[in-house]
């Protein structure tokens, strides 16, 4: 220690001055120390195809109606349950039971698998889906619906995430006896650290087909920056386009166009997010051009675990006006 202070306390040696009048000598910069290294963006993976348009779509509100009560509580750090009563007009009312499972195979700090997450009605009516990553490139996802006390609705999907692609395989509904289901394969690439471009081919088999099957090709292109990202999607069926813009931060900004070539309709919308977290408030609104405006109020009730929702969307066209209320706790 008394080395360390005595070397600290020791004045340092006058730096060298030229006489008046002259111009002090400075040694020749070598090009090591001019020349500064250059990174080059890299190429990451751009993520699954229908992710495309996410940024443009967490942007808009999710109306709903009526009255809501959802009870979410944590009973270990890998389970947790949840109690949600709906009364509404224009959904299904009533009580369901949720859980969630979140395994101990840990990926990065925010992904762990397997998961399993599911709710049921007292009538037996159940969604559950289970993902799970089954090596460290290959995800794969299950989905089904039982209504009625039977499967109603069954998907199945695996993706395979390259360093600068994501391809995935999907179906839907299979059923080998009647020769009818649904496929799609999407496949996104990197191109360079902003542009990603990709293809979607979806099959569909059954009788209610004319001809028996369809497939239907499209393609798909995303183009992004630290403030806005433009995406779409072309195909024969029709042509979807977003937009989104980070205005500041607390505004974001989303604009939607979606067009069906068969049913000759296309649909723009306009959506936005204010965030406060200051005030734990978080408002969406949007509106279309079929005269339907909605928004969704969320605001966090610190420091109790409540979260208040208002909700509410009018169509001008129709005439009908619906309101919702809900309650969050958790």
């Amino acid at each position: 220690m008394g080395n360390v202070h005595a070397a600290s306390s020791a004045p340092a040696p006058p730096t060298p001055t030229a006489p008046p009048g002259l111009t002090p000598y400075l040694p020749p910069k070598s090009e090591e120390t001019t020349s500064k290294p250059t990174t080059e963006p890299t190429v990451e993976n751009p993520g699954p195809l229908e992710e495309l348009h996410r940024k443009c779509k967490d942007v808009f509100p999710t109306n709903f109606d009526g009255a809501k009560l959802m009870l979410t509580r944590g009973l270990s750090n890998h389970f947790q349950i949840s109690h949600t009563l709906n009364m509404s007009q224009s959904t299904p009312s009533g009580y369901r039971f949720g859980a969630t499972y979140v395994g101990c195979k840990q990926y990065s700090p925010t992904e762990a698998y397997p998961i399993l997450l599911g709710d049921v009605d007292p009538s037996g009516n159940l969604n559950a889906t289970i993902i799970h990553q089954i090596q460290p490139k290959v995800k794969g996802k299950f989905v089904a619906q039982v209504q009625s006390s039977k499967f109603t609705a069954a998907q199945m999907s695996l993706d395979y995430r390259g360093d600068d692609f994501t391809a995935t395989a999907t179906v839907a509904n299979p059923d080998i006896i009647n020769g009818s289901g649904v496929a799609v394969l999407h496949y996104l690439q990197s191109i360079t650290s902003n542009l990603a471009l990709g293809a979607e081919l979806a099959y569909q088999a059954g009788p209610q087909i004319p001809g028996g099957e369809i497939a239907i090709l499209s393609a798909a292109a995303r183009y992004s920056t630290e403030c806005w990202t433009a995406s779409g999607t072309l195909g024969a069926a029709g042509v979807h386009l977003c937009y989104y813009q980070k205005a500041s931060k607390q505004l974001q900004v989303g604009v939607e166009l979606e067009s069906n070539f068969r049913v000759q309709e296309s649909v723009a919308s306009i959506g936005y997010q204010v965030d406060l977290p200051r005030n734990d408030l978080v408002f969406r609104g949007h509106v279309d051009s079929n005269w339907s405006v909605g928004a969704v109020l969320e605001k966090r009730l610190n420091p109790m675990p409540f979260t208040i929702a208002l909700s509410g969307i009018m169509n001008h066209n129709k005439n009908q006006f619906r309101v919702g209320v809900g309650l969050m706790v958790g």
